[in-house]
């Protein structure tokens, strides 16, 4: 990788694992996240530049791109939201809120981001996130499910669009032990019945999304782009006994 990874959602659960891999890798990183009184300590302890404000701000996009001192390497743009419910009880804002966050906003980073990416020597690569529930089809996620779906025919079109010097690709994970999913692994009896439903029989950590978003980066993934990959337990594609 040559030039500085930019990290969208840096102080969440995958963001911050990706960040403090990428750190022990010796990769020069630029953090973005919305809580700047955890953000600051953070991009401190890695040696990191940040900027700090909230991806439904279009102009925060622009002053990113503006903070970088050289070319970028490389966009994890790891900000998601877990908003579940009956298609009755979702409203518009609901939608729009999902889809903002999600997907709109990794259009607008990598739109912003473009011409330092261009700048790159090497080979930049971009990855972003998708959901096992856009494969699967789960209820009650009706507005997450169409976000991720979004942000997988994103990274098709991008990839397509800019190939060959860019890569860009997605990870899928199913549930993971992240803030974000806290709501539902506070049940006991819920988070067991979904650890039962992995052929693995856990449910994710970040690290797991994180080393793969860490592989895409680099350049052993030289020739993968274009492709949504899953870090599910099996629960994309495996059903099993039990």
């Amino acid at each position: 990788m040559t030039g500085r990874i930019v990290i969208f959602g840096a102080t969440g659960g995958i963001g911050s694992a990706t960040a403090r891999l990428l750190h022990a890798r010796d990769c020069k990183l630029h953090l973005v996240a919305r809580d700047e009184s955890r953000l600051a300590p953070f991009a401190h302890e890695l040696g990191a530049d940040a900027t700090g404000g909230d991806v439904t701000d279009p102009e925060l996009f622009g002053r990113v791109a503006e903070s970088l001192d050289g070319p970028c390497g490389g966009i994890v743009y790891a900000v998601g939201t877990l908003k579940l419910g009956s298609l009755q009880r979702l409203e518009a804002e609901d939608f729009r809120n999902d889809f903002m966050i999600n997907a709109e906003g990794a259009a607008l980073a990598v739109k912003a981001l473009l011409p330092e990416l261009k700048k790159s020597d090497g080979t930049p690569s971009v990855v972003l996130f998708s959901s096992v529930a856009v494969g699967q089809g789960f209820a009650f996620h009706a507005s997450i499910g169409m976000a991720k779906g979004a942000v997988e025919g994103l990274t098709r079109s991008l990839a397509a669009e800019l190939a060959p010097k860019i890569r860009v690709n997605a990870i899928a994970p199913s549930l993971t032990r992240t803030p974000l999913a806290d709501g539902i692994l506070a049940n006991e009896k819920m988070a067991e019945a979904i650890t039962k439903m992995h052929a693995l029989r856990r449910l994710g950590t970040a690290d797991d999304a994180a080393n793969l978003a860490a592989f895409l980066l680099s350049d052993e993934a030289g020739w993968i782009t274009g492709q949504v990959l899953g870090v599910d337990g099996g629960r994309s594609s495996l059903r099993t006994s039990g």
